[in-house]
């Protein structure tokens, strides 16, 4: 990102001012496989994270959204079991990218839905 983007934009990355503020009151505890950096304040301890890329919470995995969130005190490397075979990795959220879930019925895929099978009866007033 270019000096003037990012002195005037933060929903793309870290300011100027969140970066100067992370090197001068935080410590970095550690870096997740996207990249994302986690701090600590010196004095306070509060707990931040500095994205990379895009400001999307969604971004976060799991393990490291336990600790900005104070779930357990040690970092996700010491405190949780190691991961296991059969879990998926974490993604982010895929709403409106090309990506996302459409079922058989939405417009991106046609808009047909399948026929009503005869189980439903609409409401009436009378009735």
């Amino acid at each position: 990102m270019s000096i003037l983007g990012s002195i005037f934009t933060w929903w793309d990355g870290a300011t100027i001012g969140t970066t100067l503020f992370s090197a001068r009151n935080g410590t970095c505890v550690g870096e997740d496989d996207f990249g994302n950096r986690y701090f600590t304040a010196k004095k306070t301890g509060k707990r931040w994270v500095i994205y990379n890329g895009s400001n999307d919470a969604s971004r976060v995995p799991p393990e490291w959204h336990g600790w900005l969130h104070g779930t357990y005190e040690g970092l996700p490397s010491e405190t949780l079991p190691p991961k296991r075979d059969w879990e998926k990795e974490a993604t982010g959220n895929l709403t409106g990218t090309p990506q996302a879930y459409r079922p058989s019925g939405a417009l991106e895929k046609g808009g047909k839905r399948a026929g009503a099978t005869g189980d439903y009866e609409s409401w009436s007033p009378e009735a």
